[in-house]
């Protein structure tokens, strides 16, 4: 390991790239050094400056769980830098108990952008928790479902017992089965992933007490992975889409963006534009966003 990729480093590295203002300390009008001092570390981290001394400058090489989790916080690291930090002091990186809901700014402008795209976000437990105005002509407007059954595998697998009206998915797929192979073991990696997360806690439990098919796939230890595919939607005006379905992950947080294309000269992209701009009174801005949960 070179010096420049060591724990004394990097945490130089990091120091150096936060300032007062970003941490909430007063600006200091005479600075000998770029970014944090150490001795603004040590305050926010509560560890010694001494300590700090040795870290960076490579004497102290084992810090404890402790001290790494009060420097990452302190850092205001991400939690793909929170886990580079603990490989680099022997340790094993903490689990994430609960699923994140937090799109980045820079995802959200990227998405902003794509507005004649039908898009939608779900979190790791396939809980839809982003769409833009093209996917709800396309698809329908999910805020017409209370948001706690926004959930595509609870779509894919009904429970009659659910409580409320899930959210109906006017989409075929080639491949069905595949499909709900696909999202079982997408459940199976973040109940390992996110082992306290109450929601997802609540909707396997109903999953595997509510509907067999689920059940028979969990047992089986089904495994499935997400590729390009073909759908057709349903839609109630225009007819049949056959879309191209995209699934590409966002962050460090098991969020998924869903994307709906068709091939440009087709009969489906002028039926993909009819539900954009010819179909009834859709919204005026098509890149609006909408929140879906509290």
């Amino acid at each position: 390991m070179t010096d420049h990729t060591s724990l004394a480093a990097t945490l130089r590295v990091w120091r150096q790239r936060l300032t007062p203002d970003k941490v909430g300390l007063p600006a200091r009008s005479i600075r000998r050094t770029t970014g944090l001092r150490r001795e603004d570390l040590a305050e926010r981290s509560g560890l010694s400056v001494d300590y700090i001394v040795r870290l960076e400058q490579g004497r102290a090489t084992a810090p404890s769980v402790q001290a790494v989790a009060a420097l990452a916080a302190a850092l205001q690291l991400s939690p793909s830098e929170r886990d580079h930090l603990y490989h680099l002091a022997s340790l094993r990186p903490p689990i994430d108990q609960r699923m994140s809901h937090r799109i980045t700014p820079g995802v959200q402008r990227l998405l902003t952008r794509l507005g004649d795209v039908p898009i939608s976000v779900f979190a790791a437990d396939w809980q839809q928790i982003w769409w833009n105005a093209s996917w709800a002509a396309l698809i329908g407007d999910p805020a017409e479902v209370a948001p706690e059954h926004r959930n595509f595998v609870a779509s894919r697998f009904p429970i009659p017992d659910w409580g409320g009206r899930v959210e109906a998915w006017p989409v075929r797929v080639e491949n069905l089965e595949a499909s709900k192979r696909s999202l079982v073991a997408d459940l199976r990696h973040a109940s390992a992933r996110y082992p306290a997360d109450p929601r997802l806690a609540v909707l396997l439990c109903r999953l595997l007490g509510g509907n067999q098919e689920f059940a028979a796939m969990w047992r089986s230890g089904a495994v499935g992975e997400h590729t390009e595919d073909r759908k057709v939607i349903e839609h109630p005006v225009v007819g049949h889409v056959q879309v191209d379905c995209d699934v590409l992950t966002a962050g460090d947080a098991d969020l998924r963006i869903v994307a709906l294309t068709a091939e440009a000269g087709t009969i489906d992209a002028r039926r993909l534009e009819q539900t954009r701009y010819g179909v009834g009174t859709l919204r005026s801005d098509q890149s609006e966003l909408h929140a879906s949960l509290d």
